[in-house]
């Protein structure tokens, strides 16, 4: 069966995953708006897919603080609530012996004061995005520039995210360091102006990034730790990198200094050239030996391909999940994926 790649086991630092299916991390909106925390339809959610026998799930962003919320509905791991309403999550997820790790995600200036609180976002430059709020249908407001305070008390809420995650019994975290969001921000030339240490040339705006990183894998083990980078920016969708090869070699160099072993390089389109004909994905493997994993409209055929010709390590799947719990079970046993239909799907818990 072409697709016997996919659903090999592989051992991939700390996790023993049942094949190389990872579901891709998905907004969802379910979380209570007020309180930040998930509910019994969202443990529903995550134990059918790990029931169905998903290698790795990665679960929607999940706010380091309050400021970091860029919609409605979109849960935290802050507080001791929503940490405690996150374990009855893991819980279910691993009594059907699935691996699951939490997405931490900030979106800085990509957010409306009426969603945080009366607050202004915060950014790395006061420069507004373009287009308006997720749901909100506002314009996304001015941001603040942050102080280099500011700065390391976003490190340090990261910092406690991901203890608090592993306290929810995440077998591990996902940094979000793409799609225009903070992290990304700061790694922009086009979103940071900065002339201190946090701005200026490609090292200075991956700063935060690599302090981040830092303390992310201080607190839950740098072998746990998977972070997501792309050229991609929601705001900006004609965004490109400037030079596509320095930049993935600028990543690839502070990810290899601070220990970082698993990386998920984001694309919308698995197999468009970047640069020299390469893809992301083949740009990245060129210069990485760690994990990879891939993401971007694959079907089961082209992941199995690409695992294959060794590009990547392990396949994201997003829409597809959405539309068949039983995605597994489906290739598995050779049966056709229900096409993903928003008008469907997207409201589509279980």
């Amino acid at each position: 069966m072409k697709t016997n790649e996919l659903l090999q086991p592989v051992r991939i630092g700390n996790w023993q995953l049942r094949n190389r299916i990872v579901m891709a991390p998905m907004t969802r909106g379910f979380a209570d708006d007020a309180k930040g925390t998930v509910g019994e339809e969202v443990v529903a959610y995550y134990r059918r897919r790990a029931k169905d026998g998903i290698g790795l799930i990665i679960t929607e962003g999940i706010t380091p603080t309050f400021r970091g919320k860029g919609t409605y509905g979109v849960p935290g791991i802050y507080a001791k609530e929503q940490v405690n309403a996150w374990r009855k999550v893991t819980d279910a997820v691993h009594e059907h012996n699935g691996t699951i790790i939490a997405q931490l995600w900030h979106v800085g200036r990509l957010t409306h004061p009426d969603l945080i609180g009366g607050a202004a976002p915060h950014a790395p430059s006061a420069l507004q995005a373009e287009g308006l709020v997720h749901r909100l249908r506002k314009p996304y407001a001015i941001p603040v520039a942050m102080t280099i305070d500011e700065i390391r008390e976003v490190v340090l809420q990261f910092r406690q995210a991901a203890r608090n995650a592993m306290e929810a019994g995440f077998d591990g975290v996902e940094i979000h360091g793409a799609h225009g969001y903070l992290i990304d921000q700061f790694a922009a030339e086009v979103t940071n102006l900065r002339t201190d240490r946090y701005g200026g040339d490609r090292k200075g705006r991956l700063t935060l990034l690599k302090e981040v990183l830092a303390a992310v894998g201080d607190a839950a083990g740098m072998d746990r730790v998977v972070v997501r980078f792309s050229e991609l920016k929601d705001d900006q969708p004609s965004y490109r990198w400037p030079d596509p090869e320095e930049d993935v070699a600028a990543y690839l160099e502070m990810f290899r200094g601070a220990g970082l072993r698993i990386l998920h390089p984001s694309t919308n389109t698995f197999a468009e050239p970047l640069s020299n004909g390469l893809t992301l994905h083949e740009l990245v493997r060129k210069r990485w030996d760690g994990t990879v994993i891939g993401v971007g409209g694959l079907s089961a055929d082209s992941a199995a391909d690409a695992i294959r010709s060794g590009v990547i390590d392990l396949a994201a799947f997003g829409r597809p999940l959405l539309a068949n719990a039983d995605f597994v079970h489906r290739i598995r046993n050779g049966q056709p994926l229900i096409p993903y239909n928003s008008n469907i799907h997207l409201k589509n818990l279980l």
